[in-house]
């Protein structure tokens, strides 16, 4: 039997390639809420960040993850909210 090759994803906040398993999924649901996918099936447009504090904040200090999502902006209240629990998924 032939193994196969684990799914890769490329993560907005550095551009690098790495296995699905390895990355943190935010998504766009269909009511244009921003949060983070627990299981990485979640309904609506994702995008996938490294667990690494500095592509967090690469991907929260520009507009890289609004060009990801399609949405025109994120308030400041979601992003912060991101940020936290961003950060405390990075540390596990």
């Amino acid at each position: 039997m032939v193994a196969r090759k684990p799914p890769m994803r490329r993560c907005v906040g550095c551009n690098a390639s790495r296995p699905k398993e390895s990355m943190i999924r935010i998504v766009r649901t269909p009511e244009k809420e921003v949060q983070i996918d627990e299981q990485g099936k979640a309904p609506g447009r994702g995008a996938y960040v490294c667990a690494d504090a500095e592509c967090i904040d690469n991907l929260l200090s520009g507009s890289r993850l609004s060009k990801a999502l399609r949405i025109s902006e994120i308030n400041k209240e979601t992003k912060d909210e991101l940020f936290a629990r961003l950060m405390h998924k990075a540390a596990k």
